[in-house]
């Protein structure tokens, strides 16, 4: 219920970036991985430390080639 209700804030707030979306849930990914024994802690901290520009030139891509399959189709 908390991640459902703190996404809701984040895409309700007026004025917010995309970058700062994308910061703000980072921040709240890595929070979480405080649950995970050290292992897994440091293996969760690398998954979600890509930076707002790597994700969103690796999501301008799936959507560039979804496109492109959706028009083969």
């Amino acid at each position: 219920m908390s991640k459902l209700l703190m996404i809701l804030v984040l895409f309700g707030t007026v004025g917010c970036s995309n970058k700062a979306i994308y910061d703000n849930m980072s921040l709240h990914q890595r929070n979480e991985c405080l649950k995970d024994p050290p292992p897994a802690y440091f293996e969760c901290i690398e998954r979600t430390s890509k930076s707002y520009e790597v994700y969103e030139r690796e999501r301008s891509e799936v959507l560039k080639k979804e496109s492109i399959d959706d028009k083969e189709k």
